[in-house]
């Protein structure tokens, strides 16, 4: 008689990666999970803040022509097109008659100005529109623009602030931290005649790449993050290829003894005095103090001076990191092999060193985004033009009545700070060995 076999299910071992461990970790954490997707809310909102709030239709057609506004402006933006006749005679997107519109879920821009429900419209008061398609959910402010437009594109503002100036801190903090930690003060050795060569040749890198190109990097702050990030990573590298001048002129001139000589130059002494002075001066005031001898206000220069002036935190986490790890077996196996050094700190010093900045970098993002309401609030550095979440809490002050004002725009900065660091204690938690299970 044949006997029936029993299916058996082998379960399969779980992933012991480490990127798995984590993860694993940081799905315990059900307020950081949370957070995380009101942070992907978030950005999409300011993504797509001008699908979301335009005044423009999102698909319209009339005098038998069928036009995509929202599209076309940012093709004209980005320079693959050209802005259509038509459009040059439109003023008003409402008044124009259709034969066909989609409107976008907000139809107005945050700059629209609606003349009939000027003066502080409340979101409870009785609105002049054309119909509930038009009306303004969460009020207006004294020049009649929608409030709701505000907050979606100040989003986009916030986001762009804390990604763009914490990547200039990180940037910054992570080399010099890296240097400090991984060099110490008796590893770094180079020539006489290379340290004589450079230093000679530093004001010129700084002339070169910068000073002669300031009209070309001042033009560049009108032309769009992107155009500013290029023409800086140009400037960059015209610094570095003066500064590559001094660097190949001083090899042959190494054999000569007395030009030959080993100098050790204590690199963590140097940036650590530096981060002790940096941190020394109250950073807020040093942010007023960088604004206030600009030319003009501008966003992206905002979003700079922040990220220059929040980079010395990154920089000890990640020195102290480098200490530890610098006398690792793997370490000194790269040695042996031959790597150079610019290998073994790029390659495998940094990329393990870089959790504790992880979790300085979620809580430096929601510094930055209070940074800049509150210099919003205060109305230095930031454009009167531009509309941002602390410009919309500034116009709340003089009028306590409108108090859609204040309350929009502050529960919009205090829900992503606290998305932020809620993320930020998840990654701790995440990223410490001993509570992994």
């Amino acid at each position: 008689m044949a006997t029936k076999e029993i299916p058996v299910t082998v379960k399969k071992d779980q992933d012991q990666s480490y990127k798995a461990i984590v993860v694993r970790q940081f799905k315990k954490n059900r307020s950081a999970v949370w957070a995380l997707r009101f942070l992907f809310f978030i950005i999409g909102v300011g993504v797509f803040a001008d699908f979301l709030a335009n005044e423009k239709p999102l698909y319209a057609k009339f005098e038998g022509v069928t036009y995509f506004p929202v599209f076309n402006q940012y093709a004209i933006d980005l320079g693959i097109a050209t802005k259509p006749e038509r459009f040059n005679t439109i003023y008003d997107w409402k008044k124009v008659e259709y034969e066909s519109v989609i409107w976008p879920p907000i139809p107005y821009s945050p700059t629209t100005q609606d003349k009939l429900n000027r003066d502080y419209k409340g979101p409870f008061e009785e609105q002049r529109v054309e119909s509930t398609r038009f009306k303004h959910w969460i009020g207006t402010d004294k020049l009649g623009r929608d409030v709701m437009a505000g907050l979606i594109h100040g989003a986009r503002v916030a986001m762009l602030v804390g990604v763009v100036s914490m990547s200039i801190a990180s940037f910054i903090g992570i080399i010099l931290g890296s240097f400090a930690g991984y060099f110490g003060d008796d590893k770094l050795k180079v020539t006489r005649i290379t340290l004589i060569l450079m230093l000679l040749t530093l004001p010129f890198a700084w002339f070169f790449g910068f000073q002669v190109r300031s009209y070309a990097i001042a033009d560049s702050l009108n032309g769009g993050l992107l155009v500013l990030i290029g023409q800086m990573f140009f400037s960059l590298i015209i610094a570095a290829a003066v500064l590559l001048v001094p660097y190949l002129i001083s090899r042959p001139l190494k054999r000569f003894p007395a030009l030959g000589k080993q100098i050790t130059i204590p690199v963590d002494i140097l940036v650590s005095r530096f981060i002790e002075i940096f941190v020394s001066l109250p950073s807020f005031l040093l942010i007023l103090s960088i604004i206030a001898i600009l030319k003009a206000p501008n966003l992206y220069l905002v979003m700079a001076i922040i990220g220059l002036t929040s980079w010395t935190g990154i920089a000890r986490l990640i020195r102290g990191e480098l200490l530890r790890v610098r006398n690792l077996e793997y370490i000194e196996a790269a040695h042996a092999l031959g790597y150079s050094q610019a290998r073994t700190i790029f390659r495998h010093a940094i990329p393990n060193s870089l959790t504790p900045v992880l979790i300085s970098i979620a809580f430096g993002v929601a510094g930055a985004i209070l940074t800049e309401s509150f210099l919003s609030f205060l109305g230095v550095g930031v454009p009167p033009e531009q509309v941002t979440w602390g410009s919309m809490l500034s116009a709340a002050r003089s009028v306590p009545q409108a108090w859609w004002l204040a309350i929009f725009p502050g529960f919009a900065i205090f829900i992503t700070v606290t998305i932020f660091n809620l993320m930020g204690e998840g990654l701790t938690d995440a990223l410490d060995p001993r509570l992994k299970k």
